[in-house]
């Protein structure tokens, strides 16, 4: 009996000891499993890209203070030290995250005396296990044209400043270096200084690649679309050029820093869907690049 009991014993013991082991491994499993489902790490260090933006929201309670900066045409050469003495466009703006997925900014720019209202949600997010691919989040700019000016001769009413611009933004975070985003957008304004209309499909472009833990190669491309058939085609000379964009990211918990080289000098995206048509010939030339950086600085409260 003593014999019997023994095994009896021992089995008991190696029974358990094999539930518990089957336990811990589905815990881990389980626990493996929500670390997976969790959001992917943002695919960008700044909530801008050069000209555009990205699905980056900081976190609830973060105030955000962004300055833009745009220096002049480079075709004088070092005569106007390639733009930086010449005239520049210049936007300050304040984002303030209501929530983890909602940011709503304010912004005033030098060019056209804009003041601009914005705002940006994030739809979905990316997760660590590519159940969800990819990032969504909508972004809003609403704009007031604060300059003097007319249209054919008649003074601007209030509702001829106004412009609007939409925007879905995809972005995919594909490894710890490599970040790709595609954004559609709509552009449109209450009235323009030309017969065309007033509205304009866009597409754009960006990426980052990581260099450093700080630093990224960043670049960007935001394209006006035109359609021929469905509205009046413009000569080419009244065309809205493409915005390329190359620069260098510096990046901390609170800062981001980027400088680079643009074919744009506005900042506002609807004025660079709608009206970047400095340079009509078709040849590259610096008298549509223009040096420029962003700054922006983080607050939590």
């Amino acid at each position: 009996m003593k014999k019997y009991d023994t095994i009896f014993r021992i089995s008991a013991k190696l029974i358990l000891a094999m539930v518990m082991i089957q336990s811990t491994c589905f815990a881990q499993e389980d626990s493996i499993r929500k670390e997976n489902n969790r959001p992917a790490k943002p695919a960008f260090e700044s909530g801008y890209l050069i000209d555009q933006q990205t699905s980056v929201i900081p976190g609830k309670n973060t105030l955000e203070f962004a300055i833009h900066h745009r220096f002049g045409a480079m075709n004088n050469g070092v005569h106007d030290l390639f733009g930086i003495y010449s005239s520049s466009n210049i936007r300050f703006g304040l984002n303030f995250s209501f929530t983890d997925n909602l940011v709503i900014g304010i912004g005033t720019t030098k060019n056209k005396k804009y003041q601009d209202f914005t705002l940006k949600y994030n739809i979905l997010k990316q997760t660590r296990s590519l159940s969800i691919p990819v990032s969504v989040t909508f972004f809003e700019s609403f704009a007031i044209d604060g300059s003097n000016k007319t249209v054919f001769g008649t003074e601007y009413k209030f509702s001829n400043r106004l412009s609007y611009f939409s925007q879905l933004i995809i972005t995919h975070r594909v490894n710890s270096m490599i970040s790709l985003q595609l954004a559609p957008s709509f552009t449109h304004y209450n009235s323009t200084d030309s017969l065309f209309d007033h509205d304009k499909i866009g597409l754009s472009f960006g990426g980052r690649v990581k260099i450093t833990p700080q630093t990224s190669i960043i670049c960007a491309v935001d394209m006006p679309m035109y359609f021929k058939g469905i509205r009046e085609y413009p000569e080419p000379d009244h065309l809205s050029k493409p915005n390329l964009s190359l620069g260098v990211e510096i990046s901390t918990s609170t800062h981001a820093f980027q400088i680079f080289i643009a074919t744009a000098q506005g900042i506002l995206p609807q004025e660079n869907m709608m009206w970047n048509n400095l340079e009509s010939g078709k040849k590259p030339s610096t008298a549509n690049l223009f040096l420029g950086f962003n700054i922006t600085r983080l607050w939590n409260f």
